[in-house]
């Protein structure tokens, strides 16, 4: 059996669907993912994936491109070539299934399951839905797949997981240390420069190595929070690939990061995670996956705003919370290596 899963969203909605893409695989010959370009390096990572068809989607990418002719014709016919017997439709709560539907159909995909409340017609073969509120996004995905047949292989236990090679951690690494990262996909869901800057200067005067990533985009970023060339501060920005951060992820102590793809990596290679989790999306759905963790975040009236940039002066669902309680939820997670001799 040839399968396709569509996830047509960033790296971390990606990495969520790493267990239904992995209960698929159980039962197909091959499995193809179809990604937008936000997420192509997260499905090249998914254990389970032989393929990967990068489409823009003009109904799910945050900068959709105009949808043309041209661009469905081609990403049709590709799928067409790849003469699939079964697909898969994943979407969040917000998002319809029915668009990619109806492409797989054109493509001539003769069995096509989603999770849809919308009448569906003749786009779905399997219309799954009545799925409850606050269920988190990997088990929804993994419900999807097993209702159109594809249910998971004995003893996976619907952790996330990437395939990554560990050599590709930078040998200047130090040991023990503990991951910053200021970056976010969405600019609301950001602890600030400021505030990520001063919990690098309380971790390492809490006797930390710190490491700051970043992307290629963000190292002006990385080397604002990681502040002065010191021995405890290792700046990264722009020097991973997301395979490599992953290796890096791995290493740590513990990472310290927004609601954004490097949590949900983070949870697929098993590391805690100290999440400034701004409440613009239910924490119940999107919070890391289980993984140990501390959510960090001040009740707001204005949660689930979903909002791109926070409307409301002084980000109050974020900026409230200081270094200091960064450093105690690390230490929660990970103590430090003196704390565990002084407790024995």
């Amino acid at each position: 059996m040839r399968a396709l899963v569509a996830r047509l969203d960033s790296a971390g909605d990606v990495l969520l669907a790493g267990p239904a893409v992995r209960a698929v695989a159980h039962h197909a010959d091959e499995v193809t993912v179809l990604c937008g370009p936000r997420g192509r390096a997260a499905a090249e990572l998914l254990p389970g994936v032989d393929r990967v068809v990068e489409w823009p989607c003009p109904w799910i990418d945050a900068t959709p491109p105009a949808a043309t002719r041209e661009s469905v014709d081609a990403l049709v016919d590709e799928l067409a070539a790849l003469q699939l017997d079964a697909a898969v439709v994943l979407t969040s709560f917000h998002q319809s299934a029915l668009p990619t539907a109806l492409l797989l159909r054109m493509a001539g995909v003769p069995h096509v399951g989603a999770l849809s409340e919308d009448y569906p017609g003749s786009l779905l073969d399997v219309r799954h839905r009545g799925l409850p509120d606050g269920l988190h996004e990997a088990q929804r995905a993994l419900s999807t797949a097993a209702a159109c047949g594809f249910t998971p292989a004995p003893g996976d236990d619907d952790r996330l997981a990437v395939r990554y090679d560990p050599a590709l951690a930078p040998a200047e690494l130090p040991d023990r240390y503990v991951v910053v990262h200021p970056g976010a996909s969405v600019p609301a869901r950001a602890w600030s420069p400021q505030r990520n800057a001063e919990a690098v200067e309380a971790l390492v005067a809490a006797d930390r190595h710190v490491v700051v990533t970043g992307g290629p985009d963000e190292t002006a970023l990385t080397a604002q929070v990681a502040g002065r060339p010191r021995p405890e501060v290792l700046d990264l920005g722009g020097r991973l690939s997301l395979e490599a951060l992953a290796a890096v992820l791995a290493r740590a102590a513990c990472v310290v990061v927004g609601n954004t793809g490097p949590a949900h990596l983070a949870a697929a290679v098993g590391v805690p995670v100290v999440s400034l989790f701004a409440p613009t999306v239910p924490a119940e759905r999107w919070r890391p996956h289980r993984v140990a963790q501390r959510l960090l975040h001040e009740p707001v009236p204005c949660a689930g705003c979903r909002a791109k940039d926070c409307p409301v002066p002084g980000h109050p669902c974020l900026e409230p919370i200081r270094a200091a309680h960064v450093v105690a939820a690390v230490e929660a997670l990970a103590p430090t290596p003196h704390l565990e001799v002084a407790a024995a």
